[in-house]
């Protein structure tokens, strides 16, 4: 049924009209020259005059409604849908403690991550494949080993030219003793190469270009998107961070595999925390929460870590 309302406009002259539809469920706006279908019997009785007295209508209730707004909605006094999700229980008092246990900056990773292990008065391209270089080494490496070999490559002069043209003889002797050294030396010339032929010599900018390269793993690619980048496109998860996460019981179940663990917590850790917690958790993981014999005593989170009992 069609209904047509209109409205004179005094203070402007203007006349509003408006239409609304009535249509069977799943029926679309009818069109213009269409006609209506012919009443039923039922439906013409019903449009006949009634002596009966009329039923009161209940009160149309004003409802609520909360949307997710599209990219061109989004503004200012746009309220978004928050929908509720699971998050661990004490995990903002831990962090908390964290944080305290780690304010002295001393670890390991403070001073030896990969931040600190590519040259700054290089050219920025430079800078972007040390810091990927000092990734690679890394892996199933101490940071003070990674450190150490990073020192002996750049004393050489280190970019992608001159990693090309040293043979893999003596690209292994200055890497030595990082973990894995002789697939390192194979990883780091052939993603060299491809450096060098698509890029330019510079990295890639994306997560799934740089994990697309031969020996670069996922934590590897959202730390150099961080650190080389300055963007933050996840959270990076080492051994530390995945041991640390079970054991505080930062995932909603046991997590077999760094990257596992990786899409746990970015399900639940907001997103301006995603660019700290790999450090943090990493120093927290060399000097407290270590793999063998953690030190609870000394751990502000032992009252409520579910693990400490059981270590």
């Amino acid at each position: 049924m069609c209904c047509r309302l209109e409205f004179g406009m005094k203070a402007s002259g203007m006349r509003m009209v408006t239409r609304s539809w009535s249509r069977e469920p799943g029926a679309g706006p009818r069109g213009i020259g269409e006609e209506a279908a012919p009443l039923g019997r039922g439906e013409a009785a019903a449009g006949r005059k009634s002596h009966r007295p009329m039923r009161r209508q209940r009160k149309a209730q004003s409802l609520s409604v909360a949307y997710e707004a599209s990219d061109d909605e989004k503004g200012e006094g746009t309220e978004l849908l928050k929908v509720p999700s699971w998050e661990p229980q004490d995990w903002q008092q831990q962090l908390a403690n964290i944080r305290t246990m780690r304010s002295g900056k001393d670890a390991p990773v403070d001073q030896l991550g990969a931040e600190h292990c590519y040259d700054p008065s290089a050219p920025p391209k430079v800078q972007r494949y040390q810091v990927l270089l000092s990734l690679m080494l890394s892996s199933q490496t101490k940071d003070q080993v990674t450190a150490g070999a990073m020192q002996r490559l750049r004393a050489r002069g280190l970019t992608v030219d001159s990693i090309l043209q040293t043979d893999d003889s003596t690209l292994g002797t200055l890497i030595y003793p990082v973990g894995f050294w002789r697939n390192k030396v194979k990883y780091i010339k052939q993603t060299s190469a491809i450096l060098q032929q698509r890029y330019g010599g510079d990295i890639p900018a994306s997560v799934a270009e740089l994990v697309a390269l031969p020996g670069v793993g996922p934590k590897m690619a959202h730390l150099a998107m961080a650190v080389a980048w300055g963007t933050v496109s996840g959270i990076a998860v080492d051994t530390h961070v995945h041991r640390i996460a079970n054991r505080l019981k930062w995932t909603k179940k046991v997590t077999k595999s760094p990257e596992e663990t990786r899409r746990a917590l970015e399900e639940w850790l907001p997103r301006n925390l995603w660019s700290e917690i790999n450090g943090l958790l990493v120093g927290f993981g060399q000097q407290t929460c270590l793999p063998v014999r953690p030190r609870c005593q000394a751990c502000l989170n032992q009252a409520m870590c579910p693990a400490a009992h059981r270590l």
